[in-house]
């Protein structure tokens, strides 16, 4: 496998601010966090790391998009539990823990990553402790998806399941910054039915029914959503804790892009 590094510019900030915890850090730690990082450039079979492996990293995915499940790389099966995407963070965990990785992160088509190893952000996280809060927040926002998804797949059909699952990934898990919805999905069904545990037939025979309606229109690796607010109405109401917390982590981004523009007019 062939993976090229390169120093990270600190103009990538901009760009990453669009997920909502980053944007909700302080410019200091955003700064620390982009300058001790470094790009890797994957082709597309490439893993960025595999289950079990000593890597203690925080990750974004800065352009293309990584599979993140358990991969056999005899028969290429796979169990596939989340596909990231621009500007996606992943990695937390073992960052915090310090174990190997629970599972594999491989490229789908050529990708981007931001990577900072352990080795290059420990040493200011523990100049600078209160910032720990910061990474133990994304592992937060993150387990409350799981949580809800978790809650979705145990009393939701299938049908409000998909709707919920199509608009979570149109906004980055609710996660972009500003809040704002992507019209085109570049999700093949082969992979929204493993994350979603049915067989691609089911999932194609729901598609189908969403696109008669207008809600959708399917195509090859792409999935538009022509009408949104249909959409949300057939996902129904989401966990009112979860909707808390993003709007308390969207209000602390909205106070960091404020100090940013502070301490730029101020320098």
């Amino acid at each position: 496998m062939s993976r090229t590094p390169e120093l990270s510019p600190l103009h990538l900030i901009p760009a990453l601010r669009s997920h909502v915890w980053f944007a909700s850090c302080s410019p200091e730690f955003q700064e620390a966090l982009v300058d001790r990082s470094r790009v890797v450039h994957l082709r597309s079979g490439d893993r960025l790391f595999a289950k079990n492996e000593n890597d203690e990293a925080l990750c974004c995915v800065l352009s293309g998009a990584l599979k993140l499940g358990s991969f056999n790389p005899d028969d290429e099966s796979h169990l596939l539990s989340l596909y990231v995407e621009p500007y996606q963070w992943f990695g937390e965990i073992a960052l915090i823990d310090q174990l190997p990785r629970s599972q594999d992160a491989v490229a789908d088509g050529a990708s981007s990553v931001l990577v900072a190893s352990r080795s290059m952000l420990e040493p200011w996280l523990n100049k600078h402790p209160q910032h720990w809060r910061d990474v133990a927040r994304l592992a937060c926002l993150k387990l409350r998806v799981l949580v809800v998804m978790m809650e979705d797949n145990a009393t939701l059909a299938l049908e409000q399941k998909l709707a919920r699952r199509l608009l979570m990934t149109s906004t980055n898990f609710a996660m972009n910054y500003p809040m704002s919805f992507k019209r085109h999905l570049r999700l093949p069904q082969e992979y929204l039915a493993r994350m979603m545990g049915v067989s691609r037939q089911t999932i194609n025979r729901a598609l189908k029914v969403l696109a008669e309606q207008g809600v959708i229109a399917v195509r090859y690796a792409d999935i538009e959503l022509l009408d949104i607010p249909a959409l949300v109405q057939r996902a129904g109401p989401v966990n009112s804790a979860f909707i808390d917390s993003l709007k308390a982590m969207g209000q602390s981004a909205d106070r960091s892009m404020r100090q940013g523009q502070q301490d730029a007019s101020r320098g």
